[in-house]
Formats: C-alpha cells, sequence, structure tokens
C-alpha cells in the first residue's frame, strides 16, 4: 500500500516509530491535550516508554494503521513543509480482548494553527478515500471524543458520521465517558 497522500493544501504519510519527535512537540501546547487528558503536556520519557509502544503495537503499514503525520505543503517563501497533526487509524477496540477489524477507530490530534481551516476533516477524508480505494473489508469507520470537545464532534459529522451512543473511554482508567460516532461505508461497486 502507498502510504504517501497529498491533497491541494496538505501531505500526508504514515508516521515511523522515529517519529517521537513530532509527538512530543504537538503534544506540548495544553489547549491540543484538554480533551485528552485535561491539559497535561506529554512528557519526551512518556512518548519514549508509552506512546511509541503502543504505536509500535497497531502500526500496520500494509494495512493504513498507524498515525498519519500530515504537513502543510511547501510554502514557496521558505520551503519548508510545517508538520500540523495527525489521524489516527486502528481497529476499534484494538487494545481490547475482542478488536473490530471491520470498523476502523479514526481520531486526530493537531497543532492549534490550523484549528477553524478545515485540515482535520481534509485529512481525515483523504485517508479514508485512499484506505477505501485499497482496503475493501472496511465496513465502518468510527470515532470517540469527550462530549464537550464541540469541535471533534463537528469534524465528525462533516466525514459524514452519525451519532451512536456514549461510553466509557476505552484507553482511560476511569469512569470517562466519551460520545461514539460511526459512518458506515458503502461497497465498491463493480
Amino acid at each position: 500500500m502507498d502510504n504517501h497522500l497529498s491533497t491541494q493544501r496538505l501531505t500526508i504519510e504514515l508516521m515511523t516509530l522515529d517519529d517521537a519527535d513530532l509527538l512530543f512537540d504537538l503534544d506540548q501546547d495544553p489547549q491540543v491535550m484538554k480533551y485528552i487528558n485535561g491539559g497535561k503536556t506529554t512528557s519526551k520519557a512518556d512518548i519514549q516508554d508509552i506512546y511509541i509502544p503502543r504505536l509500535a503495537r497497531y502500526l500496520t503499514p500494509a494495512k493504513g494503521w498507524g498515525l498519519w503525520k500530515v504537513f502543510n505543503k511547501c510554502e514557496p517563501s521558505n520551503g519548508k513543509q510545517d508538520f500540523l497533526g495527525w489521524i489516527l487509524i486502528r481497529p476499534m477496540g484494538f487494545f481490547s480482548e475482542a478488536p473490530n477489524y471491520n470498523n476502523l477507530e479514526i481520531g486526530w490530534r493537531f497543532k492549534k494553527s490550523s484549528w477553524g481551516k478545515g485540515i482535520a476533516t481534509e485529512s481525515a477524508q483523504a485517508v479514508m478515500q485512499h484506505l477505501l480505494a485499497t482496503e475493501q473489508n472496511i465496513k465502518h469507520f468510527s470515532a470517540i471524543a469527550d462530549e464537550q470537545n464541540l469541535a471533534s464532534i463537528n469534524i465528525m459529522k462533516k466525514l459524514g458520521m452519525d451519532y451512536i451512543e456514549k461510553r466509557l473511554h476505552p484507553d482511560v482508567e476511569g469512569d470517562v465517558e466519551v460520545v461514539l460516532y460511526s459512518l458506515k461505508t458503502k461497497k465498491p461497486t463493480k
């Protein structure tokens, strides 16, 4: 599977286990982390000891699973691509005893400088379309968010997802509720 995508404004490619610095940089803004953990920034040790090993468990380039890093296309003035954030793709319930391989979880985390510009929606759509064109077993895309995170919920709606239910967050200790949205994929026509 080709894991390099492009839109009019963005270049998108699958992260590797060597991209810890990008993850660390993104997680240093308390506003970015507000609905993830209450605004606590992530340490380099947590990136190396928790996040990279978790990514290693579900990173499967042949299926497009992992974190897709998103950059703006080169600015002519500086010739540099800026890292904006990532799109998560993995089976729903991946870390549970019964992952759903036909229902892919999609998530996102982006720098504040990209908020309100449609970048998360644009990159999520590009990744979803790419996966649907290459992987025929996807029956749903689903996403979860803190119910107060109206910006993420708005992205879910723009992606065509419908509200399913409130549920406990699968990866957080304690009783943390999230909302679940899902999109049933259309079967490709032959």
